[in-house]
């Protein structure tokens, strides 16, 4: 549930971006980017109540957000999207799963001698 929330958060945030590309030329627009925003902040509060890390959470929520708005806006509204700009997604991308990976703390094992971790401390 905490990863549909987190989804959720980014398609509305997503939705809100393009809303404000949108509102320069129909200002009516801006409805759509408050809601945007203001449910893309209820949804990741959600998210970090469930528990989810906030480095995780928004580096997830700002990575896909930049990826997906930049994607988006080539398509609608014919801005560039170059291979520099892909190799930056590739760049989100690993520095996001880092992100991921890192918020796990290393599990400790123990040696079944003498009960000692790897560590040498005594349990």
């Amino acid at each position: 549930m905490t990863w549909l929330y987190l989804s959720a958060a980014i398609a509305s945030e997503v939705s809100a971006s393009l809303a404000l590309r949108a509102a320069v030329d129909a200002p009516l627009w801006y409805a759509l980017v408050a809601v945007g925003y203001t449910a893309s902040f209820i949804l990741i509060a959600a998210v970090l109540r469930r528990g989810m890390p906030v480095g995780v959470a928004y580096g997830v929520w700002a990575a896909c957000g930049v990826a997906t708005t930049a994607v988006a806006a080539a398509a609608l509204f014919s801005d560039p999207l170059t291979w520099t700009m892909g190799a930056g997604f590739a760049a989100i991308i690993a520095g996001v799963l880092l992100i991921e990976l890192g918020s796990h703390p290393p599990e400790r094992r123990t040696s079944h001698a003498g009960g000692a971790t790897h560590a040498g401390v005594t349990q």
